[in-house]
């Protein structure tokens, strides 16, 4: 085997999932993950997108390779509410939030359902996790409640309810922390008598 193909398995075992593109700053020809594939020491797990075959494969793989295609992006509302174990439902679609004027992503695995936030929305309450070696932009807790309450039309009023409940059983969020995120969201009028029946 050659160097070029050891340096590019050592890159997947460090990353998790590595993009053809992250081979070019560092001198690795992209035919090499072509090999790779053929003598079944790397996976193609999406166009562009490559593995190791025996990586751990967890419930939240598919955010990772959502955010390793596309970093900037945020992961909201259901696929939020699923990492934090906020929701019974297991959405089949990532859910991303991406800029106002941004073409959305074209990918074809994992299917992914786009939400368009503001610049100001897509930096309040996010948080940097890593999954699988790779850093995934999902957010917070609060502020997804207050996303689920913004986009009750899209989710459903009865899963909004559901994630505030459960958030505030388990102590996991600050009531003022709720209120900060339903004014930034504009949907403070809406959550008002939801957020008084917890106190």
């Amino acid at each position: 085997m050659g160097n070029s193909a050891e340096a590019i398995l050592d890159l997947a075992r460090k990353r998790g999932l590595i993009r053809s593109r992250d081979l070019e700053p560092l001198g690795l020809p992209r035919v090499a993950l072509t090999r790779l594939v053929r003598q079944g020491m790397l996976t193609r797990v999406a166009r562009g997108l490559y593995a190791l075959p025996d990586r751990p494969v967890s419930e939240h793989t598919a955010l990772a390779e959502t955010a390793r295609k596309h970093p900037r992006a945020v992961v909201c509302l259901l696929s939020a509410l699923r990492f934090h174990n906020l929701t019974t439902q297991s959405p089949f679609e990532v859910w991303l939030a991406i800029p106002n004027k941004a073409r959305a992503p074209r990918i074809d695995y994992p299917a992914l359902r786009i939400v368009r936030f503001s610049d100001p929305l897509l930096a309040e309450g996010v948080e940097e996790h890593l999954i699988e070696g790779v850093p995934v932009r999902v957010t917070g807790i609060a502020r997804t409640v207050a996303d689920c309450f913004k986009y009750r039309n899209k989710i459903g009023l009865d899963v909004a309810l559901e994630a505030l409940r459960e958030a505030w059983s388990e102590k996991r969020v600050r009531m003022d922390e709720l209120w900060r995120f339903a004014r930034l969201c504009r949907v403070g009028n809406v959550m008002r008598p939801y957020l008084e029946s917890l106190t």
